[in-house]
């Protein structure tokens, strides 16, 4: 691993905030293997549930984005429906290395509030919402929420 890769995170580690709708956490055997949790955002079909994260750091982070995928099955437009991969902005062309780990959860939280149905990984999803079928929509994100993202926030050691 480079040396500034190494370097940076351990400074997120140590900065890393108590943010009670994400949780991070690396491998113990590999500190580019990370696990997050975060929490369905309040107001969305997604409220009430926790959804898994795996995120990999490459040999050039922070300069390249850590590859991110939803562990946890989710209905959303710009979520792969099996592979759990992500189309987000921020995860390719619009990185910038002022992003970290945390930031970057954020935004999917943010991506999980506002979907956008323009650039569809699940053209079911994003059919739904085209067609201004809100309540289609809504009632398949719920439906999988409650299925697979039904669970506990993790807790760290200590709390």
């Amino acid at each position: 691993m480079s040396m500034a890769c190494f370097k940076r995170l351990r400074m997120e580690i140590k900065s890393m905030s108590d943010d009670p709708d994400i949780f991070l956490e690396s491998s113990e055997s590999d500190i580019r293997r990370w696990k997050a949790h975060i929490r369905g955002p309040p107001g969305t079909p997604y409220e009430g549930g926790v959804f898994e994260l795996d995120l990999t750091v490459g040999m050039q982070y922070p300069l390249v984005p850590p590859a991110v995928t939803f562990v946890t099955r989710v209905f959303h437009p710009n979520v792969h429906f099996t592979t759990g991969a992500i189309c987000l902005d921020v995860l390719s062309r619009a990185w910038t290395p002022a992003w970290g780990l945390q930031a970057t959860c954020r935004a999917l939280l943010a991506l999980l509030s506002d979907p956008a149905a323009d650039s569809p990984l699940n053209c079911d999803a994003g059919n739904m919402i085209r067609a201004g079928d809100a309540c289609a929509f809504e009632s398949m994100a719920r439906m999988y929420t409650l299925e697979h993202a039904a669970r506990d926030m993790p807790r760290r050691a200590g709390s």
